[in-house]
């Protein structure tokens, strides 16, 4: 398990179900044994529902956007460093308007009295 996982199991706990379409996107095999290794329980969306993938297809169509339209990669271990650096920045720092514009994991609690505003 990465340690990003870590932190937010031990911050927020194990969530109670991981909802995946099993798709194209995935390894399936291996987010079966990551879900029954954290003993959360798996929900799945129906084949062919986008719209009850809502947020699985924002991040999608986000990771195009925001970085795979830009980029070629040359190697292997090049996309894996920016790729690595794109997430770390997408989880940890990118402000989220769903969250009042706090990141979805950062990397310092910020109490609520003190994050920033947005005007």
């Amino acid at each position: 398990m990465s340690e990003s996982y870590r932190h937010l199991f031990i911050s927020r706990g194990v969530p109670a179900f991981v909802r995946s379409d099993n798709g194209s996107e995935f390894v399936a095999e291996d987010v079966r044994k990551w879900i029954k290794a954290v003993r959360a329980k798996t929900t799945y969306i129906e084949p062919g529902s986008p719209w009850g993938n809502g947020y699985c297809e924002s991040f999608n169509a986000g990771f195009r956007d925001e970085l795979l339209n830009g980029e070629i990669f040359y190697s292997l271990k090049e996309a894996q460093i920016i790729i690595e650096q794109w997430r770390q920045n997408y989880n940890m720092i990118r402000p989220h308007s769903a969250l009042g514009y706090r990141p979805l994991a950062p990397e310092e609690v910020i109490a609520m009295d003190q994050r920033p505003v947005m005007h």
